[in-house]
């Protein structure tokens, strides 16, 4: 009972300090420049739509899926075409992005160039050739009809996927009125407060956690810097489970990882954030202790079922990858900061997700997002394989620690 005591103590303090910490000021960052070049963007694409698969790739590649869900209502519009949506959704590196970057940097690196490389390769090639884009719209036809009218995009650029009207009462990029309670809804501003300070101080031990060599840390609570450690990052984990499910209602921020980013000012900006951190606290967390539970039960080795299943690794990321939101891919991608899985399933992975930019194409055209979805999964399979066949299955490739 100790050992189980210790264990779930230790994920949650190390999912905050080690993880969340860095995701908040990655967060913070990425937010601002998506706000500040939105404009400017949308407006050169309309000019220039050939760089739109390009384009669409840089935003797909910014941590997070605010990138992404900017360029849905873009094709929705006909401003882009279905060629700019697959590049994006195939570099999507959605908010397990944050996992890797904080964990494995290195190979964040790697993962996320060869997404890129792909996307813009295979978005280009939908556009131009159409990699027969008409034969699957017709088989997906088959299996059920579109909730819209079925009309093309005007003027059709390659592909040949067909331009809706926007879904009149669809509400996915707005975030849910804040609700009212005289005690939860100023209680949920101060537990913001609380996790921006928990927050700033698991930051500062997290950066010394790393420049010490990232050693055993004890659970203590007493002044010093294990204290600190442990007191901030058990605080900083709770403060993220209530105001992920209950908070966001409070503070205005009900979708989080769907809705649409706004940052009218800067309150608004750092509570935007503290929900992306704490929605991905919650699954970071909860991948820790499935994987850490899962040894103690089982006493199963992920890793070495992982070697054992060779090519079906990268093949089981990629398909992985085919669900919609972030929760399975920060799953994915914290078992693979735990030397569970191989390089190349992270990668295989890393391309096929669509993160949370699938669901506002899906509730405006289910058919495209059906169609996209198969579409960034064959690269991913075929990249996924070829990296495994080349360089073997890289267990621990770029982790820190």
């Amino acid at each position: 009972m100790s050992e189980l005591v210790d264990i779930f103590v230790a994920s949650v303090r190390d999912g905050f300090v080690q993880v969340s910490a860095f995701v908040a000021v990655t967060v913070l960052v990425f937010s601002y420049v998506q706000y500040k070049t939105d404009g400017r963007l949308v407006r050169r694409l309309e000019q220039n739509r050939k760089a739109g698969p390009l384009v669409g790739a840089l935003m797909g590649l910014t941590p997070g899926c605010g990138g992404a869900i900017v360029m849905m209502p873009l094709y929705v519009r006909g401003s882009v075409s279905f060629g700019t949506v697959v590049a994006t959704l195939i570099a999507t590196a959605g908010d397990s992005a944050f996992v890797i970057l904080a964990l494995a940097p290195e190979a964040a690196l790697y993962a996320y160039s060869i997404a890129f490389v792909s996307a813009v390769v295979f978005g280009y090639a939908v556009d131009t050739v159409g990699l027969g884009v008409g034969r699957i719209d017709r088989a997906v036809s088959r299996i059920g009809r579109t909730v819209t009218d079925g009309g093309y995009v005007s003027p059709p650029i390659g592909s040949q996927i067909h331009h809706y009207e926007e879904a009149q009462g669809c509400e996915v990029y707005d975030d849910d009125l804040a609700r009212h309670s005289s005690l939860l809804t100023p209680l949920s501003h101060v537990a913001l407060g609380a996790w921006w300070i928990a927050a700033t101080v698991a930051l500062v031990a997290g950066v010394l956690y790393l420049l010490r060599g990232a050693p055993e840390v004890p659970i203590v609570a007493e002044p010093t810097f294990a204290g600190a450690f442990t007191v901030f990052g058990i605080t900083g984990a709770a403060l993220s489970f209530y105001l992920y499910f209950v908070g966001r209602h409070y503070v205005g921020h009900g979708h989080v990882g769907r809705a649409k980013d706004t940052f009218a000012n800067v309150q608004e900006t750092l509570t935007h954030a503290a929900m992306e951190t704490s929605f991905v606290t919650v699954w970071v967390i909860g991948a820790y202790l499935v994987y850490e539970y899962g040894i103690v039960f089982t006493g199963i080795e992920i890793q070495a079922v992982a070697a054992a299943a060779g090519l079906l690794a990268p093949i089981a990321g990629a398909l992985v990858g085919l669900i919609p939101g972030c929760g399975p891919q920060i799953v994915l991608a914290t078992a693979y900061s735990q030397g569970a899985l191989p390089f190349s399933a992270l990668t295989a992975n890393a391309i096929s997700q669509d993160g949370d930019a699938l669901f506002p194409l899906i509730a405006i055209d289910k058919k495209a997002a059906v169609i996209a979805s198969i579409y960034t999964t064959i690269p991913a399979l075929v990249v996924g394989v070829a990296l495994h066949l080349a360089f073997g299955p890289l267990f621990g490739f770029g982790v820190l620690g």
